[in-house]
């Protein structure tokens, strides 16, 4: 009987190296998963920080020239701008869109120095007005509306 009991001592000691091997091997394996995940959400956030700020470059763009408060002529135009720590270069181009008065701007947005662009922003720019003239056509109409109630 003394036998047995050491006998089932002797192999109920701990983990062979084979074990331990595969558990190593386990865990390198959801290392690098982890790895992986974390790289690419990484690489999604400065994506989306770059098309974010490209937009707004766009954006701004097309805001100048509506505030120039000038009928813009038919052509394209680039350039570069620093935003944000980045160098960027934009490309404008007008058109006409077929109705008297109006024209499409487009804005293609890419780092300096890259061809692959990372925004393209679309606006529209109509005729010059006089400067606050959209406000007091705004106000009569509410008056009217007022009055009419």
């Amino acid at each position: 009987m003394e036998t047995m009991i050491r006998t089932h001592r002797k192999h109920s000691g701990g983990f062979t190296l084979i074990e331990v091997m595969v558990a190593m091997v386990v865990a390198v394996l959801a290392l690098v998963a982890v790895l992986a995940a974390v790289s690419q959400m990484v690489d999604a956030g400065i994506a989306m920080r770059e098309r974010t700020y490209a937009s707004w470059i766009g954006q701004n763009k097309i805001t100048e020239l509506r505030l120039a408060n000038v009928e813009p002529d038919v052509s394209e135009s680039n350039g570069d701008v620093k935003y944000a720590g980045i160098e960027w270069a934009w490309t404008s181009r007008i058109s006409e869109t077929g109705v008297p008065g109006l024209f499409r701007v487009d804005v293609d947005v890419s780092i300096a120095g890259s061809q692959d662009k990372i925004r393209s922003v679309t606006g529209f720019i109509g005729e010059p007005s006089i400067p606050g003239e959209s406000n007091r056509i705004w106000q009569q109409a509410g008056q009217a509306i007022g009055e009419s109630q």
